[in-house]
């Protein structure tokens, strides 16, 4: 069967989505995923094929050199989620797809399926459907508590979002009526979507006002290259002191203001440490025997060697570093990323994350310290990443799919 996968997002949207289709291609199944073009390589190398889209997740400089604002990034969203929306059209014209899989941002999905006439489902890496377990992870930062956290996420529904230009085009291309995105998500789920969250159990307990239809099927690893070989300058480096510190603040560009905390608490500290970024080149340049900037690693071989992880507690780094035992200094900055630093401090795995005005240089050094200073930090995150090995969690939507086609 021909499976059509919609993964618009950064790496962290699209690493997911390889792990999803590597399960279903061992199945003999077929695998198209539409994704940004940029990431070509990692999706062909993964045995799918690519239905690229080109505008950037990045929005452009304005013409002074500067960042637009939230206004002219929220324009610039609406334009990169109807491009991959029209990719995701193009693709479906081609016929022949069995089912549709969809992410949190591509919910035209369903209305492709639902044209099509065929099944979809949702493979989200974090809990989406308002619970009095957590606050809506557009505004993960003000968790409400247990009694108002599943009416917040209510409100934030209705609240416009850039995907709503997307389902628009989508309908009226396929002649389907006018709904809105808020309709959509509750006419699905009342007719028994099927929503699989790549989360363990083990760090996030299944919310009890959870309906059946969603399920927790474990995380979704990176697929790894089985013919990656670490490079002679890093492992030279790990191998020259003590453990040192990984700074990775994801594939998206860094906040200004974290992105300068980094970049001082690097060029102060007295720790070794690693950088992965676009500062690390810089860093670099300015303590060689100290500072190393390193190009994409995988996580499951690199964060056992570190002392700590300095990141932006998205979804995938935070999964990474429990899984590998390596203590956490959150650095939240948008959306879900509250949610899972916040969830990696309450599991006794990561320091108290650091935001707004804390984030400084002297706030990251204090961190770091602790989080290496306190061995129950890193001897709760490996009680933890020794339970995440909890077996193929790409075989519920597996399952799924097999019953599909049959």
């Amino acid at each position: 069967m021909k499976i059509l996968i919609l993964a618009p997002g950064s790496r962290g949207d699209v690493e997911p989505a390889l792990r999803i289709a590597s399960g279903l291609i061992a199945d003999g199944h077929e695998a198209t995923i539409v994704a940004h073009a940029d990431y070509e390589q990692r999706v062909t190398a993964a045995g799918c094929e690519l239905v690229p889209f080109a505008v950037p997740l990045e929005p452009p400089l304005q013409s002074d050199g500067s960042a637009p604002g939230a206004r002219g990034y929220l324009a610039h969203l609406r334009t990169y989620m109807l491009d991959h929306a029209r990719a995701a059209l193009a693709a479906a014209t081609d016929g022949g797809f069995g089912v549709v899989i969809t992410n949190p941002i591509s919910p035209y999905g369903h209305d492709i399926a639902e044209a099509l006439s065929i099944p979809s489902a949702e493979a989200l890496p974090q809990p989406g459907l308002p619970s009095r377990s957590y606050p809506p992870m557009i505004a993960s930062n003000l968790d409400l508590g247990p009694a108002l956290n599943r009416g917040f996420g209510r409100l934030v529904e209705r609240f416009p979002a850039p995907v709503g230009g997307a389902i628009a085009h989508v309908r009226g291309e396929l002649g389907l009526p006018k709904e809105s995105r808020l309709a959509g998500i509750r006419r699905r789920l009342r007719a028994g979507l099927p929503v699989h969250h790549g989360i363990s159990p083990s760090v996030l307990p299944r919310p009890s006002d959870w309906p059946n239809t969603l399920s927790l099927d474990g995380f979704w690893w990176p697929v790894e290259d089985e013919n990656w070989t670490a490079p002679s300058p890093l492992v030279d480096f790990l191998a020259a002191g003590p453990a040192p510190v990984l700074i990775t603040l994801g594939s998206v560009d860094a906040d200004a203001g974290a992105g300068a905390a980094v970049a001082e608490f690097a060029e102060s500290t007295d720790r070794r440490v690693i950088v992965q970024g676009k500062i690390g080149e810089n860093l670099a340049e300015a303590a060689q025997d100290r500072v190393f900037a390193a190009e994409h690693v995988p996580h499951s071989w690199l964060l056992p060697q570190v002392a700590a992880v300095v990141h932006q507690a998205g979804a995938g780094i935070t999964a990474a570093s429990l899984r590998a035992g390596t203590p956490g200094v959150p650095l939240p900055l948008h959306t879900d990323q509250f949610f899972w630093a916040r969830r990696a401090h309450e599991l006794g795995a990561a320091v108290t994350p650091l935001t707004g005005r804390r984030l400084s240089r002297d706030g990251l050094k204090t961190r770091v310290d602790e989080a290496i200073g306190n061995s129950g930090y890193r001897r709760r995150a490996a009680e933890i990443g020794a339970r995440l090995d909890d077996g193929d969690s790409t075989a519920p939507l597996r399952r799924w799919a097999a019953a599909c086609d049959g």
